[in-house]
């Protein structure tokens, strides 16, 4: 249902992206991604690395890296994929919010809202 392509959003060094094999109805499960939680009070340690840029927030208390391909999807303020956090299962679910061409990358917004509008934090205004 989906592999890693090269990404045409992303022009860092590491330029990949989330893409779909074949066609994604609407409210289709996508991708169930396991997680490693760890607590918030840890992160100081985490934004010493590269993961820093990965990682969810994950309830209260936590932080989480995701496994699978959830830390691959790249971020679009119209995305065409949203996720729920699954606290039972220790997964974050990614679902379809539009239909998805097989071949279209499937983005997210990194703000965790699909209307969400607020500036990233990676990105610095002039």
């Amino acid at each position: 249902m989906i592999e890693i392509k090269i990404s045409k959003l992303s022009n860092g060094e590491f330029n990949r992206g989330v893409f779909a094999t074949r066609d994604i109805a609407k409210g289709e499960l996508i991708h169930e991604a396991p997680v490693i939680p760890y607590l918030n009070e840890d992160h100081v340690f985490i934004e010493k690395t590269i993961l820093a840029d990965y990682v969810y927030e994950y309830g209260a208390n936590h932080t989480a890296i995701l496994l699978g391909y959830g830390s691959l999807f790249n971020h679009s303020y119209t995305p065409n994929a949203t996720y729920e956090i699954n606290f039972e299962n220790h997964t974050f679910d990614f679902y379809a919010y539009t239909d998805i061409n097989a071949g279209d990358e499937i983005l997210i917004n990194y703000n965790g809202e699909v209307d969400c509008n607020d500036p990233l934090w990676f990105i610095k205004e002039d």
